[in-house]
């Protein structure tokens, strides 16, 4: 399984990073291909290529502030292929989160 994530948090700080660590932690764990940008106080960083996320089986959104680019994934949305959480759930509970990805 292919998934590709963005995390960002109102500070830009400690969720973004934390969050990001979880998700690719637990898809590492479960052999899964990842990739995560982080949108907070260093700007974007790891930034999806739109080949990325259209190649990708789902896309999750764990953010807790409106993203720069969101449209790019108007189409995983559209196909039922998108999670969207805040980065809170993501840093308590990953195995939760990425089952819930698996299930989309």
């Amino acid at each position: 399984m292919k998934i590709v994530a963005v995390t960002a948090c109102p500070t830009g700080i400690a969720h973004t990073y934390m969050a990001q660590e979880a998700i690719e932690k637990e898809c590492r764990k479960r052999g899964y291909e990842v990739k995560v940008e982080t949108q907070g106080s260093m700007g974007i960083e790891n930034e999806l290529e739109q080949e990325e996320i259209d190649e990708a089986d789902v896309v999750i959104l764990a953010v807790a502030i409106g993203i720069e680019g969101e449209d790019r994934f108007e189409e995983k949305e559209r196909l039922g292929k998108l999670l969207s959480l805040d980065p809170a759930k993501a840093i308590h509970d990953p195995v939760k989160v990425i089952d819930a990805a698996e299930k989309l």
